[in-house]
């Protein structure tokens, strides 16, 4: 059947014209990933740029190389900067793959063509934005400026969050809260008044023990965390790590507990009882800075090792013998908050749990714990107060989800489907860095949202399957090629970074402020935009704090001293948190306020059919998420992904090692490409693991194009956390299709 908007595969005509020489090519496919100082040999003259990487938001410090012919040679991190300490990861070496991928997107693109038979033309900038301002005045004048939205990940989000807070909408959204990161914030903050934030304020380096509850560092490859993590077991931290299979970090731990999937607050619950109960707990933390222990003990009366044992399948024994690991190295412990949290429908009283178990530890504020972190506080570049908006991102939650404390992706997308519940009516789309059918699940919901806007926008560096969705496609260049915003990332100590540009765009890309600002010109918004050029808004920012930014230029890093103290609380006298008694709150009134449960409980989450194992996925050190399948430097590390089997499922389907299988989820959807099999001992007979970002079914990337399966694809069942909003994604089975036919699959 025919629609408005048919998802267009964008044509050799978008994105064949001009490629690098194949020498470059060549060269920097082939270059190995350098991680260290430079090396010896290495041509003198080499052109030394500050930067910071973009390929994940760990967004570590470096220095990019440049030849005398303009090519950029290597990336290796900067000495100074505390959030990489000098080395990177992969995939930070590995960014320069993105610059001369020869799959980029390398002109704009305008939609034509009637329903059903549609394509892309190349336009020219100044068509391409007069198009899009055109657009944005028409909704504006009919629905008002609130119904265009941004879905945003990365730093071009800035950028586009300026232009509509100008244009008059702060329709704002990312799916790193909903579909990532949210539900701790609200466990950490109904505990302790403070959100995690990013980076993780984790003290890695000092701590004593840490547990890890699928947090999968070294696979992640949070930087700085990975490299705090090997240096304290080095000097003889415990690690406690929870995971139904044998991740990286599970192999360096001193307990692996190989837990049965959704059964993680009952462990929880058990630690609770045995710190209580055993008279573990930090008491004289307990009772200076908390409330409501009375009643959290009796909570857990009854949670036992025994109790949990016929939960989770963790023996009693390894239950108390780490809880007395935990009190033994207290208060330099760590139960880690991670960050990918949406699992099961219950994840922000899970991460209240783990709020609360730290809590008894007293590692909140403490050496080896959680430190208090402080930025440098970047002022923003002057201009006009932004118009007053008519509706913001909490009225499109129609009442629902009382503790977002951010916008919520999806109730972005179904406010964009007519209705009687949505009272907002969003109506036109900007999308940038983020990749929204491979990132977003209840891809049939997304089709239906995109059907009825007026005005689809994406701005990328690739032809992402989001891409084939758009009206107009604007080509970003790489972080490589473009200045941005100054890093502030808060730490133990605040810290400036720089990103500058390496070399000038290629093809007719644009960074992203400038795709703004012309944008803003284009609808009478120049006040808004007062700057020619955004190395001039950079320059400002770092004079407001009196500082030098041709001493930035020189070093990348400018690290500062802190305003506000020691990172570490005098947890001998009360603190103040901001939680409405003051003080952690251990039973929370503004949780039974509201009408949810003051301690989480755990209740039970549907079990597989027979012959359906539960699908759990995660992320490979040489990849982010979708974002880097098709870099030619990151492919020749890993190019597939594959599904991890337990040998005793793998004996039972007749299952070998490499073979292919399709993967059918409980609702009847089968991977669109199929997955060579692992066999293998690291994963629960119950359950099958596989790398999120693979399964890539656009052509068009031609080193992702049917690599391994798509993850997204097989979550169709999504468990809405009722505090605020994430889609727990875990709650899904899969089975194996041995004699479906492979034709699509390519070599």
């Amino acid at each position: 059947m025919k629609t408005r908007r048919d998802f267009i595969k964008i044509s050799a005509l978008g994105v064949g014209a001009a490629a690098v020489t194949a020498g470059a090519s060549k060269f920097l496919v082939g270059s190995p990933l350098f991680s260290g100082s430079v090396q010896d040999g290495y041509n003198k003259n080499y052109k030394r740029v500050p930067t910071y990487c973009e390929v994940c938001f760990w967004k570590c410090a470096g220095w990019a190389y440049v030849s005398e012919e303009g090519k950029i040679k290597k990336i290796i991190g900067n000495d100074d900067d505390p959030q990489c300490n000098g080395r990177l990861c992969p995939r930070g070496t590995g960014g320069v793959g993105m610059v001369y991928d020869t799959d980029r997107l390398k002109t704009p693109l305008i939609r034509v063509g009637e329903p059903g038979s549609q394509t892309y033309r190349q336009a020219s900038w100044d068509e391409a934005l007069t198009f899009i301002a055109d657009k944005m005045k028409t909704i504006k004048q009919n629905y008002g400026a609130e119904s265009i939205a941004l879905f945003n990940h990365g730093s071009a989000g800035h950028y586009f969050t300026h232009l509509l807070n100008a244009f008059g909408s702060t329709s704002i959204t990312a799916p790193s809260f909903a579909q990532c990161r949210g539900p701790r914030e609200v466990g950490f903050e109904t505990t302790f008044g403070f959100q995690i934030g990013s980076p993780e304020p984790t003290d890695i380096r000092d701590t004593r023990c840490m547990v890890l509850i699928g947090s999968h560092i070294g696979e992640n490859m949070h930087n700085a965390q990975v490299q705090e993590m090997s240096d304290a077991i080095d000097k003889g931290a415990v690690i406690i790590t929870v995971d139904p299979r044998l991740s990286t970090a599970a192999s360096k731990s001193k307990y692996w507990l190989p837990i049965k999937p959704s059964t993680d607050i009952a462990l929880l619950l058990s630690w609770i009882h045995v710190l209580i109960y055993d008279e573990l707990y930090n008491k004289e933390y307990v009772e200076l800075q908390t409330t409501g222990f009375k009643q959290l003990k009796e909570h857990v009366r009854n949670f036992t090792p025994e109790w949990a044992y016929g939960i989770t399948t963790i023996a009693p024994d390894q239950i108390r013998k780490t809880a007395k690991e935990m009190a033994a190295a207290a208060p330099a412990v760590i139960v880690h908050p991670g960050r990918h949290v949406t699992w099961y429908g219950d994840d922000s009283q899970r991460s209240r749990a783990i709020a609360l178990l730290n809590a008894l530890l007293g590692s909140w504020g403490a050496r080896g714990g959680f430190f208090v972190k402080e930025g440098a506080g970047l002022p923003d570049h002057p201009h006009p107060p932004y118009p007053k908006a008519a509706w913001s991102w909490v009225d499109v939650l129609n009442g629902k989800y009382p503790f977002a404390s951010m916008s919520v992706t999806n109730t972005f997308i179904e406010a964009s489907i007519p209705g009687p519940e949505n009272k907002h009516q969003i109506r036109g789309w900007f999308v940038a860095g983020t990749n929204l059918p491979v990132a977003i699940p209840l891809k049939k919901q997304l089709d239906e949202a995109i059907q009825h806007l007026d005005l689809v926008v994406v701005v990328d560096t690739m032809p992402t399957e989001i891409t084939g969705y758009a009206d107009v496609v604007l080509p970003e260049c790489t972080y490589l090629e473009r200045y941005d915003d100054i890093r502030d990332a808060p730490h133990r100590e605040p810290s400036l970074a720089l990103r500058m540009p390496a070399i000038e765009p290629m093809y007719e890309t644009k960074p992203a402020w400038w795709i703004a600002k012309q944008i803003g010109e284009k609808l009478d918004l120049h006040a808004y935009f007062d700057y020619d050029d955004y190395k001039e808004v950079l320059e400002w920012q770092v004079k407001q704090l009196g500082l030098s930014y041709e001493d930035l230029e020189k070093t990348g890093v400018i690290v500062l001293p802190r305003r506000k103290g020691s990172p570490y609380l005098d947890n001998s006298v009360a603190q103040h948190f901001k939680t409405a008694s003051g003080k952690i709150e251990l039973y929370s009134e503004n949780l039974a306020n509201h009408g949810f449960d003051p301690m989480p409980v755990y209740t039970p989450h549907p079990e597989p059919e027979e012959g359906f194992y539960r699908l759990i996925y995660g992320r490979a050190p040489m990849h982010t998420f979708s974002r880097t399948a098709n870099n030619p430097n990151l492919v020749d590390l890993m190019k597939e992904n594959s599904v991890w089997v337990n040998p005793r499922v793998a004996k039972l389907w007749g299952l070998k090692k490499d073979q292919y299988v399709h993967l059918k989820n409980q609702d009847g959807m089968i991977s669109h490409f199929p997955i060579k099999v692992r066999i293998t001992e690291r994963i629960r007979w119950d359950s099958v693991y596989m790398v999120h970002g693979f399964g890539h079914n656009r052509k068009e990337l031609s080193r992702a194009f049917g690599r391994g399966a798509n993850d997204t694809e097989m979550i169709t069942n999504v468990l809405i956390d009722p505090l605020m909003g994430g889609t727990g994604m875990r709650g899904n089975f899969v089975t194996f299709v041995l004699n479906h036919d492979q034709s699509n699959k390519e070599a």
